[in-house]
């Protein structure tokens, strides 16, 4: 079997650039994920006495990880870009229409997901996942509870399948995010980082990634970051300020990581957003070798099949 990074490069090399950025959004996620995770929970003076600088993707941490394996960040993401391309552009049409069958499908996909018995799954994932096959309700009834960051930081197939039409991208964030997660926090948390990643991968710079950024931050005040707080729970609004801050401090996709990870907490989650919007902008030819490597191959293949379908599914005509 061919490695990861070997792979890749073979059979997409010749692919344009906004297949690669996409490319690079979704194993940028993934990268983050797996170097993150080593360190998830941990304060950063823990990390320091413990790695130094953490840099490498190594597997363990509290869940015990393989090297290059990844967590609920990257699975639940596959587990939803597999609904979208179930319903495809018919059921993205419908669902403009008022028919729920593409929410659904989320929901079963959610359902598969955890009877898989996913290496880690967060507390209100696994509420909202229980609710839905119990009840079979399409949403959480809103609950302050629910600001965490685990309807975030899966969203990225919903803004491949919805590239091209903004009113789809709304609508089906607030809807796949609504299965578990029903907070006015979690929902502009979810609508923003989505829309800054759209503009990343439509070609958007990183200095106007950060002007974007800012304008947001603007109209939605509880995600401000400077003076960054060092908070990097799986709060959703401490999620997000770690992101943007460590986002805008580095133009480099490994400084961006390196710094992100380090500062521990929820470590997977906040590497795999900043891996997602780094990787957006500079692209998957330009992700770090050593470190696609060491990703497991099955993931690198599920990824690279998706995002290429999933980037066709938003190359469609506006879904009106």
């Amino acid at each position: 079997m061919s490695e990861p990074g070997t792979l890749f490069h073979r059979e997409h090399s010749g692919m344009g650039a906004l297949f690669d950025r996409t490319l690079g959004a979704y194993l940028g996620l993934a990268i983050g994920d797996a170097l993150g995770a080593t360190v998830e929970f941990m304060r950063p003076r823990e990390i320091a006495a413990q790695y130094g600088v953490h840099r490498e993707i190594q597997g363990g941490g509290w869940l015990k990880l393989a090297r290059g394996q990844v967590t609920d960040d990257t699975t639940m993401s596959l587990a939803l870009g597999d609904a979208l391309l179930r319903g495809g552009e018919g059921a993205l049409r419908r669902h403009a229409d008022g028919d729920d069958a593409l929410v659904r499908d989320m929901g079963d996909a959610f359902v598969r997901w955890w009877r898989g018995k996913p290496v880690d799954c967060g507390n209100t994932c696994r509420r909202g996942i229980l609710r839905y096959m119990t009840e079979g309700t399409l949403a959480a009834p809103p609950n302050e509870g629910d600001a965490g960051n685990g309807a975030v930081m899966r969203n990225l197939p919903v803004v491949l399948a919805t590239l091209h039409d903004d009113e789809a991208f709304e609508r089906l964030s607030l809807a796949q995010a609504r299965l578990t997660h029903h907070h006015p926090l979690s929902d502009a948390a979810t609508l923003g980082l989505g829309q800054l990643t759209r503009r990343l991968l439509q070609g958007a710079s990183h200095a106007e990634g950060i002007h974007w950024a800012q304008a947001w931050v603007q109209q939605h005040k509880a995600f401000a970051h400077t003076p960054y707080r060092g908070r990097a729970t799986a709060y959703v609004v401490d999620t997000v300020q770690t992101v943007l801050h460590y986002f805008a401090m580095h133009d480099n996709f490994e400084a961006a990581l390196v710094a992100t990870v380090n500062q521990g907490d929820d470590a997977d989650t906040t590497g795999a957003l900043v891996g997602m919007l780094a990787g957006a902008r500079c692209g998957a030819q330009a992700l770090p070798h050593r470190w696609l490597s060491r990703l497991q191959p099955a993931t690198v293949r599920a990824i690279t099949e998706q995002a290429s379908a999933l980037l066709a599914l938003g190359q469609a005509p506006a879904h009106v």
